[in-house]
């Protein structure tokens, strides 16, 4: 998934919620709460499996143990700091009965002894889930909006990465744009951990309304009309008649304070090297040193380094046989020629390498060999809905359509 930073940084978007509406619907119930004695232990900087075994209790050779019964199933020694792992002992007889490791968001591990060992198992996390409603009309910053109004930063950044092929989150958000979305809110024993997905949503921008649907249809259609190639579920959001909202570019490659310079065709004189340039065919986004540069689209890297043309730090990406995209004056680069990268990858970061005025990174889009004006272009969708879901997918969507406009 994309990181919509500028969202909460930039300044850029504007956001009021104008009110927020319960619509309970419980998808998944809790699991009870476990008589056990539970101990828990918060991973650290620095801690190992075997540490944190050793602060639970349990001998080593248990450890070495679990670790190689979940070998198979999740590498123990790759346990993330600032998560939680719960051990869980019988209070009787204070034997072990298991421990869970929240893997992510999705799935915990589970480890239990058995007569032979240990069994070690990923199992999905039961929420309960609480379906809500927002909508506003836009005319103050999206951040402190949200926080003001209490509603999970993250659901907003859901939101907006949601329309972030279509609606120029940068430098095209306008007051007195509005917005609707239905989403998800997930709760363990009755507390409140996290928005889950977006389900359905609208956001009118400058007198355009844009609509997505969250489906999981198999397989769907590709650009060439073929099934998609494993044949599985594929989640993603459409519009009513079954597009995909997500284009083969990102709107913006990198979070941004401001455009500095666009796209002109006319001669333009640079006082700090006292010359001329015949034009600026790019789009120059001012941006701190350091700040991610992204892969607007999949593509193969054709050269990553030094430019002695004025360029600085350069890469250029080749997307297909039409488009090509170019990232300078960049004061890193993680990538190397060769190299394939996918829509939203890191390749760089922004620096004032070359013939460079201050940091920004100067980012130039090529079609057939010409530079073009990325802030005009309208690229078509990616994967749409197979013609054979389209009715499944009206029936889907149909529940939410209403509420949507209701």
């Amino acid at each position: 998934m994309i990181i919509i930073g500028l969202i909460v940084a930039g300044g850029f978007i504007f956001f009021t919620k104008d009110s927020q509406e319960n619509e309970p619907s419980t998808i998944n119930h809790v699991q009870a709460k476990d008589l056990d004695r539970e101990w828990i232990i918060d991973i650290e900087s620095g801690m190992t499996f075997s540490d944190i075994c050793e602060q639970a209790g349990l001998e080593h050779g248990t450890m070495l143990e679990m670790v190689e019964a979940s070998s198979e199933v999740y590498d123990l020694t790759k346990v993330r700091v600032g998560r939680k792992i719960k051990f869980y002992f019988d209070r009787e007889t204070n034997n072990f009965v298991k421990m869970i490791y929240p893997i992510d968001t999705e799935e915990e591990l589970f480890i239990t002894p058995t007569e032979e060992g240990f069994l070690a198992e990923r199992k999905e996390i039961e929420y309960e889930v609480i379906v809500k409603t927002a909508q506003g009309t836009i005319n103050s910053s999206l951040y402190e909006s949200a926080m003001e109004q209490e509603i999970d930063i993250r659901a907003i950044i859901d939101l907006a990465e949601i329309f972030s092929w279509t609606i120029d989150f940068g430098v095209g958000i306008r007051q007195g744009d509005t917005y609707k979305f239905i989403f998800e809110e997930r709760y363990r024993n009755g507390e409140y951990v996290m928005p889950g997905k977006i389900v359905a949503a609208k956001f009118v921008n400058d007198g355009r309304l844009v609509e997505g649907y969250y489906f999981s249809a198999s397989p769907v259609a590709t650009a060439e009309g073929s099934e998609d190639e494993d044949g599985v579920l594929v989640d993603g959001y459409y519009d009513l008649s079954g597009e995909s909202l997500q284009r083969i570019f990102l709107k913006n490659p990198v979070e941004f304070r401001y455009i500095s310079s666009g796209y002109t065709t006319g001669p333009r004189y640079i006082a700090e090297f006292s010359a001329y340039t015949s034009s600026h065919r790019a789009i120059d986004y001012v941006a701190a040193i350091g700040t991610p540069v992204r892969a607007v689209g999949d593509g193969t890297v054709t050269s990553a380094g030094w430019n002695s043309g004025g360029y600085g730090n350069l890469i250029k990406l080749r997307h297909n046989e039409t488009y090509g995209t170019n990232y300078a004056h960049l004061s890193k680069i993680y990538v190397q020629a060769g190299q394939h990268v996918t829509q939203g990858d890191v390749i760089g970061a922004v620096g004032s390498t070359g013939y460079s005025t201050g940091p920004h990174l100067h980012y130039e889009m090529v079609q057939n060999g010409t530079k073009i004006n990325s802030l005009t272009i309208e690229f078509p969708a990616s994967d749409g809905v197979a013609e054979d879901k389209m009715e499944e997918f009206s029936q889907a969507i149909l529940k939410w359509q209403e509420q949507l406009n209701n």
